[in-house]
C-alpha cells in the first residue's frame, strides 16, 4: 500500500530497488529531502506525504521478503536450530533466517550443491550410444579433438551445455576455440562485465603481436588467456609472483575483490605496491616493478576482479560442455534422444529440439507400443518419441506395456493389445491417446478405424471377463478356435482422418507435431520472412534473458491456433491470439485500431506473418 501511495503521489525521488532485491530500500530518503526543495515543501505541508516519508524512513533497510539460495546448504555439527533461527516456507522448506555472510561470520559451513540436468542427459546418451559402441567411456574421450572443437565453432550448439543461448552461439562462431582452454575462457568471459574483454581476448588469440604485458612477470600468468585477466586464480597468482603474497593472503585479497570490499582493496594496494615487512609481503617495487606500473596492474585487477570467474568452476562447466558437444558430434541421434527425454514434460522445448533434429537431418518417429520406451529412444537411426510423453499415459502404464512386450512378444493387433493389457491400467482413455498419438500405427487399421471400435472392444472384453468371473458360459466359449475369428470386431470402412484432423489429434496427445506440421509446405517462405522464432521469446535458463529484447520490432510467422476477442472500456474490439510456428507458440495482443484493419485476416487456422513490438515480460507492449 505504501508503494502504491508513493506512486500515486508521484514522489519520483523515492526510487525503490529492483523487485527481486533482498531489502526494501528507498534510496536515502533524508538525502532526497535535502536535494529536492519541492519534496521538502510537500513533506512540511502535506500530512499524507509526511506520513509516507516517515514510514519509508522506518522501512529503509529492512528485509522486504524471504528468499532462498538455489543450492546453498548449511552444515552444522549439532542441530541447526542450536546455532541460528529458522523459518519454514509455504512449501515446507526450512531455511535459516540469517543471510550467508552472517552465517560465515558465525563460523558455520555453507556449501553450494549444484544439480545439473545435463549430467543425466550425458549418462542417458552414453547408455544409448553403447548399444552400437559398447566400449564408449565418456571419461576417456580426447579433449583436444579438433573436429569437436571446430563443431563448437560453427555455433550449432543447441543442447550443448552453457553454449546454446543465441549470444553464446555467436560468441563461439567468433571465438572458434582451438582447445579446451578456449572453451573455459569463453564460459568465463560471456557474462555481464567480463564481456567487455571479449574483443581483446579474440584479438590476442588471432594476433599474438597485439598482446602486451605491463611487466615480464605477467607473461607466464596471462599467456594462456592472451594477455587478459580472466580468472580469480590469475589474480591470486599475480599478487604472489609480483608482490610476494602467500597463498592464504592472496586468497583473502581475491575474496575481498569478488565481494567488492573497497576498504580492504585500497589497504591491500599499499601492500601490493610498496610491501609490508611486518606481514611478510615484499611488494612490487622490491621485485623491480616501478610504482606507476604496479598501480596500473592493481587497477586492472580491481576492474576485472569485480566479475572474475573461478577457473576451477569454469573448467568443470567446460568439461560438461565439451562432453555434450562430443556426444552431439559423434552420436547425434542418441544425444538428441537423451536431450528430449530430459525435457519430456516441456512440450515447447521438445518442439524446439524436434525442429533442431530436422535441421540436423534426424528423423523423429511417432511413439510406438511395440518399439518405444518411456523416454525418447533410438530406432534404426531415428528418434522414437517417448510413450510417457503421451497425454493421459503414466509411467506405470508404459512399464506394464514394456514388461508384457518383453515377456510375451510384440502386440499383433488392437484386439491382441486389449486382450493382453485389459485390467492392467489400460482403459478407453489410454487407448484413445495411444491411437490418436500414432502409437498404434504399426497395428492393422487406420487411426480413425481403431478410434471408432476401441470403445466397443474394451466393453466386450470387460463383459467377457465379468462372465468368466461369474462362471457363465456363452456360445462363443464352445466355438472352435478357427471359428472364433468370426466373432472378432471388424473395422468399418471409414478410411483415415483428414490430414488436418490427423495432425490436430497428434498435437493434442503429444503437445507437438511429429509426423508432419501444418506449416511444413511453407517452411521456405517462413524462414525467408520472419526475424524472430517463437523460441527467441523464451527466457534462457542459463542467462536469464531471451534472444528478443523488450520493445524490439520483429516479424513472426505461423498459424493462428487460438483467438479471443474482447471489448475495451471504449466499446472497441481487440484480440488475443496464439500464433504457432515450427518451434512453439507466441501470444499476440492486437489493439483495437489494428484489429479493425485486419480482423478479416485474423481467423483461426489462418497462416499469417505479424510484425509488432515484442514483450518478453508479463506486460504487453503492443
Amino acid at each position: 500500500e505504501l508503494l502504491r501511495d508513493i506512486r500515486e503521489k508521484k514522489l519520483e525521488t523515492l526510487v525503490f530497488t529492483h523487485e527481486h532485491a533482498d531489502h526494501f530500500c528507498p534510496e536515502d530518503v533524508a538525502e532526497a529531502l535535502k536535494m529536492n526543495p519541492d519534496l521538502k515543501k510537500l513533506y512540511d505541508t502535506d500530512e499524507t506525504v509526511t506520513n509516507l516519508i516517515d514510514m519509508a524512513k522506518r522501512l529503509e533497510g529492512l528485509p522486504r521478503h524471504c528468499s532462498m539460495h538455489a543450492a546453498g546448504v548449511v552444515i552444522c555439527q549439532k542441530p541447526v536450530d542450536e546455532y541460528v533461527p529458522l523459518s519454514r516456507a509455504a512449501d515446507g522448506t526450512i531455511t535459516t533466517q540469517f543471510i550467508m555472510t552472517t552465517l560465515e561470520e558465525l563460523g558455520l559451513l555453507k556449501m553450494d550443491f549444484l544439480g545439473l540436468r545435463t549430467l543425466t542427459v550425458i549418462q542417458n546418451a552414453v547408455l544409448l550410444a553403447r548399444r552400437k559402441q559398447p566400449e564408449l567411456n565418456i571419461n576417456q574421450i580426447d579433449y583436444n579433438d579438433q573436429k569437436v572443437l571446430d563443431y563448437i565453432g560453427t555455433g550449432k550448439t543447441d543442447g550443448v551445455f552453457q553454449l546454446e543461448s543465441a549470444g553464446m552461439k555467436g560468441f563461439m562462431k567468433e571465438l572458434k576455440p582451438h582447445n579446451l582452454e578456449d572453451v573455459i575462457a569463453g564460459i568465463s568471459l560471456y557474462r555481464p562485465g567480463p564481456m567487455d574483454f571479449i574483443p581483446q581476448y579474440i584479438r590476442g588469440k588471432n594476433d599474438s603481436s597485439s598482446i602486451t604485458y605491463d611487466c615480464p612477470q605477467l607473461e607466464p600468468i596471462l599467456a594462456p588467456t592472451y594477455g587478459c585477466i580472466v580468472y580469480q586464480e590469475q589474480v591470486m597468482q599475480i599478487v604472489r609472483d609480483l608482490a610476494g603474497y602467500s597463498l592464504g593472503r592472496s586468497d583473502l585479497l581475491r575474496r575481498a575483490m569478488s565481494k567488492k570490499k573497497a576498504a580492504v582493496m585500497e589497504k591491500e594496494r599499499q601492500n601490493f605496491v610498496y610491501g609490508n615487512a611486518q606481514e611478510g609481503v615484499k611488494g612490487c617495487i622490491a621485485n623491480g616493478i616501478d610504482e606507476k606500473t604496479a598501480n596500473h596492474i592493481y587497477d586492472e585487477m580491481i576492474d576485472f576482479a569485480k566479475y572474475a570467474f573461478n577457473k576451477s568452476h569454469a573448467a568443470a562447466y567446460a568439461v560438461v560442455s565439451y562432453q555434450t558437444a562430443y556426444l552431439k558430434y559423434y552420436h547425434p541421434v542418441e544425444f538428441m534422444a537423451a536431450l528430449m527425454t530430459s525435457v519430456i514434460d516441456n512440450p515447447r522445448k521438445v518442439a524446439e529440439y524436434i525442429y533442431t533434429c530436422r535441421q540436423m537431418g534426424i528423423k523423429v518417429l511417432a511413439p510406438d507400443i511395440n518399439e518405444g520406451e518411456g523416454g525418447f529412444s533410438v530406432s534404426d537411426g531415428a528418434i522414437r518419441y517417448g510413450l510417457s510423453a503421451i497425454k493421459s499415459i503414466g509411467q506405470s502404464v508404459v512399464d506394464e506395456i514394456v514388461r508384457e512386450r518383453t515377456e510375451h512378444g510384440k502386440f499383433r493387433s488392437l484386439e491382441d493389445f486389449i486382450d493382453r493389457m485389459s485390467g492392467r491400467e489400460v482403459n478407453k482413455r489410454t487407448l484413445e491417446s495411444f491411437i490418436k498419438s500414432g502409437a498404434m500405427d504399426g497395428l492393422p487399421g487406420t487411426r480413425k478405424q481403431k478410434s471408432m471400435v476401441c470403445g466397443s472392444m474394451v466393453d466386450q472384453k470387460n463383459k467377457e471377463k465379468k462372465n468368466t468371473m461369474e462362471g457363465q458360459m456363452s456360445l462363443f466359449d464352445f466355438a472352435a478356435e478357427e471359428d472364433k475369428k468370426s466373432f472378432q470386431i471388424t473395422f468399418p470402412n471409414v478410411g483415415e482422418y483428414s490430414r488436418e484432423e490427423y495432425l490436430a489429434y497428434e498435437k493434442e496427445m503429444l503437445g507437438v507435431y511429429v509426423s508432419g506440421h501444418p506449416l511444413e509446405e511453407y517452411i521456405g517462405t517462413w524462414e525467408k520472412n520472419v526475424t524472430a522464432k517463437s523460441s527467441d521469446f523464451v527466457v534462457d535458463e542459463e542467462t536469464g534473458s531471451a534472444v528478443i529484447h523488450d520493445g524490439a520490432y520483429v516479424t513472426i510467422g505461423g498459424m493462428i491456433t487460438e483467438k479471443t476477442v474482447k471489448t475495451t472500456r471504449n466499446n472497441k474490439m481487440m484480440a488475443f491470439l496464439t500464433v504457432e510456428d515450427l518451434a512453439g507458440s507466441v501470444e499476440v495482443l492486437v489493439f483495437p485500431k489494428d484489429y479493425e484493419k485486419r480482423r478479416d485476416m485474423l481467423i483461426k487456422d489462418e497462416k499469417v506473418f505479424i510484425r509488432g513490438r515484442a514483450s518478453v515480460g508479463d506486460e504487453p507492449v503492443g
